[in-house]
């Protein structure tokens, strides 16, 4: 097993979670067999990802790339001490609420085990030249719909001194600023549907954003995701005002029993609109109380954080016996996750809403495929055909991001210090900010 850290431009994109900072970090997972085959993923970034993957070397090393099912238990042991039964934990305890994603210390075994996954599957693959959605099963369609990720943002595209990038899309902090930052992606990449990351302005702000963006789209679909920022009145609010305007809210309120009570409150009151989670729901445990509560109709997976590629099948076909809808949900990532993310989406027939990606928000200076950028045409991605991944790492481009990663002072995400750092010294993430 080789662990390159790297690290990748990020422009000062806003959220609840407060700001990004100028370089967000990823570990590229190799995996070599014993007859030279290799495999490759790639997984969150930052000290602490290098220290847990270190934990598990020892299952690892020697292991057998087709025996996921112990590999997973093996991972868990080192992590829990045992295979969870039913909730691993407390939801409050798991969901993403109070940690920026890839920062919670409840789903470390599940994110490490699914790097592990992706890098066998992409490590079989390659053996028996087969592509990996092939191995999950076969696919169900040849290219995968995504959506404009829009973001609040300030001035600035990513890097710092000599390596700042060129600020592409503009400072967006206005109704008018998304629109320009939406044409521009979709005059790019062709996209036809849009999520908004709020959270960050006023809801009644962002609210005009969402029938902005009705108004130059038109009935092109709209989402918008303020992370928990939301109280229960201001989410009902919101809901009135762009009922019919937007096919889903996601995460407008914290936890499970916030979403179950505005669910209730929406359809009592003639607005029924679709909530969607990847910050109440995170693991297989949330969905009964989920269920029970109707607190979510569209679960975002994530196989980084789901316990990869095969976990999202499952999640497909319990979504489907509970008649709740599939999306996918996105960090900061270069191709190895968006290639990963495809073939998860080829596979899991489910999986019917337009994808998140901030592929676009990367820049083609840290892509470390070869072939440079995947393409991203008519707002779709093409399933790679080739055998695992179907992409190779460019070890020239993988050196570079090392070399990134080496000279940048970040090792963890830190989107507070961020804000303090760059916005307001006393700012603080506070739920519900409205």
């Amino acid at each position: 097993m080789t662990l390159t850290p790297v690290a990748i431009a990020d422009p000062p994109l806003r959220s609840s979670y407060g700001l990004h900072a100028p370089y967000a970090l990823r570990t590229i997972v190799e995996l070599r067999s014993e007859d030279g085959v290799c495999g490759a993923a790639e997984a969150h970034g930052g000290e602490k990802a290098l220290a847990d993957f270190e934990r598990v070397r020892p299952v690892v090393v020697g292991a057998d790339a087709y025996g996921l099912t112990r590999l997973a238990d093996d991972v868990q042991r080192i992590f829990v001490g045992a295979r969870s039964s039913g909730s691993n934990g407390a939801q409050a305890d798991r969901s993403q609420t109070h940690f920026v994603p890839g920062e919670n210390p409840y789903d470390v075994p599940l994110r490490i085990y699914a790097a592990l996954e992706v890098a066998c599957l992409d490590l079989i693959g390659r053996a028996h030249g087969m592509p990996v959605c092939d191995l999950l099963g076969g696919r169900v369609r040849d290219a995968i719909p995504f959506a404009a990720y829009l973001f609040y943002k300030h001035a600035g595209g990513g890097g710092e001194a000599s390596d700042a990038r060129d600020d592409e899309y503009g400072e967006a902090l206005s109704p008018e600023g998304i629109v320009a930052q939406a044409k521009a992606m979709t005059a790019k990449y062709g996209f036809a549907s849009y999520k908004l990351k709020g959270g960050v302005l006023a809801p009644e702000v962002e609210a005009e954003t969402i029938l902005a963006l009705r108004a130059a789209f038109g009935p092109a679909p709209q989402r918008i995701d303020p992370n928990s920022a939301w109280s229960h009145e201001t989410a009902l609010g919101v809901a009135r005002r762009l009922y019919g305007a937007v096919e889903y809210l996601e995460d407008p309120v914290a936890g499970l029993d916030g979403m179950g009570r505005l669910h209730d409150a929406m359809r009592a009151r003639g607005v029924p609109i679709p909530l969607a989670s990847n910050v109440a729901v995170t693991h297989f445990g949330d969905l009964p109380e989920s269920v029970r509560r109707h607190a979510v109709q569209i679960v975002l997976g994530d196989h980084h954080y789901w316990g990869g590629p095969r976990a999202i099948g499952q999640l497909g076909r319990l979504c489907e016996t509970f008649g709740l809808g599939l999306s996918m949900h996105s960090n900061s990532h270069l191709g190895l996750s968006l290639a990963a993310m495809a073939h998860v989406a080829a596979a899991t027939p489910q999986l019917t809403f337009a994808c998140d990606t901030h592929y676009p928000w990367q820049s083609a200076d840290d892509e470390i495929v070869e072939g440079g950028r995947i393409p991203i045409a008519g707002g779709c991605v093409r399933v790679p055909t080739g055998p695992g991944l179907g992409v190779t790492l460019d070890r020239d481009q993988l050196a570079r991001g090392r070399e990134r990663y080496a000279n940048v002072p970040y090792r963890k995400r830190d989107d507070t210090a961020e804000m303090r750092k760059h916005v307001d010294p006393q700012w603080s993430r506070l739920l519900p900010a409205w």
